[in-house]
């Protein structure tokens, strides 16, 4: 009788479920919204079981919007976002270290130091200028080959940069900068790259489109729009500046809500795949499992183009940073 009783309990609640019910995940990300409709494509035919809703902002509003719900939670995973923001994250006792399946493929640069890692990375971007060579021809501009370079008068009101509180792309740029040339070295330069500012954009893509389209001569932004650009047939280059590029790495995270939830492990457990990786490779210099090919028109070690970024140092001094660069530049 108990033996029959359990049986009709396990068909009853099979029954209540819902015929072909899947397990929901929320995923924070600032990938770009043309490589999520990409690796969602893989992510739907590999996962059918999962229900993915994804919110996309740009890096430093999507951060900003993590951070603000840190006391009612939504985010189950953080997803292809700036490393230097998912280490705040961590620091603020936000995140729930996790080791998705595969991570001893993952290189050492590219993941959290601790035994059990709070983040790991997946690609690494890097900043670069979209020079539009038909509006530089029209106006008698010469080609920028250093970030020194674009502080020449000639430049004056011809550069767009995005907005480092608003786009990881712009806070690259910024630290980069500052440990390069130190401070206060670094804002004596910021200040006079202010003066042929023509505008700080919300969005990190945004400068290279903008230049892509004529607006602009010169937009500061990143190695993958720039590429995009020139591939969809505008007459812009692509220009790594001289003393080395700044660059951010992508990552993804185990949020404090997504510790309990299956699916999100799941979900982390894919996106270090080749599967996975593969589709990165295809917008980026360099992913953080070795051995997949370098899109053509990027350089094959990137080594040699970057500057090396201290993540902990621009993880720390982020807020004092923003608010320092707001004082000074913020309209």
């Amino acid at each position: 009788m108990v033996r029959w009783a359990l049986t009709l309990l396990v068909l009853l609640l099979a029954a209540a479920a819902p015929a072909g019910a899947k397990d929901t995940v929320v995923i924070y990300t600032a990938l770009e919204p043309e490589q999520i409709t990409d690796y969602m494509k893989a992510v739907n035919k590999t996962l059918p079981n999962l229900d993915v809703k994804m919110l996309r902002l740009s890096t430093g509003d999507i951060s900003a919007r993590f951070m603000a719900e840190k006391d009612n939670p939504q985010a189950d995973v953080i997803w292809g976002v700036g490393a230097t923001n998912v280490m705040v994250f961590k620091n603020a006792g936000l995140l729930e270290p996790y080791a998705p399946k595969g991570l001893a493929r993952v290189q050492p640069l590219f993941r959290d130091k601790d035994a059990t890692p709070s983040w790991v990375g997946i690609d690494i971007y890097m900043s670069a200028f979209c020079f539009n060579t038909d509006v530089a021809k029209k106006k008698n501009l010469p080609k920028p080959e250093s970030w020194a370079d674009l502080t020449k008068p000639v430049y004056k009101g011809e550069i767009v940069m995005p907005n480092p509180a608003s786009s990881g792309t712009g806070y690259l740029s910024v630290a980069s900068i500052l440990q390069r040339m130190k401070e206060p070295e670094g804002w004596k330069y910021l200040d006079a790259l202010d003066k042929n500012m023509a505008e700080y954009t919300k969005s990190g893509s945004k400068p290279c489109k903008d230049t892509a389209s004529g607006e602009r001569a010169i937009g500061i932004s990143f190695e993958y729009v720039a590429m995009k650009m020139k591939k969809d047939g505008a007459p812009v280059e692509m220009i790594l500046p001289k003393e080395g590029s700044g660059y951010e790495m992508e990552a993804n995270a185990l949020t404090k809500k997504g510790k309990s939830n299956a699916a999100a492990k799941e979900f982390l457990d894919w996106a270090i795949t080749d599967e996975a990786m593969s589709l990165y490779s295809k917008y980026f210099a360099a992913v953080s499992v070795a051995g997949f090919p370098v899109p053509e028109g990027l350089p094959k070690d990137i080594s040699k183009v970057v500057y090396p970024n201290d993540f902990d140092w621009s993880a720390k001094n982020r807020d004092r940073i923003l608010a320092e660069w707001a004082k000074r530049y913020q309209k």
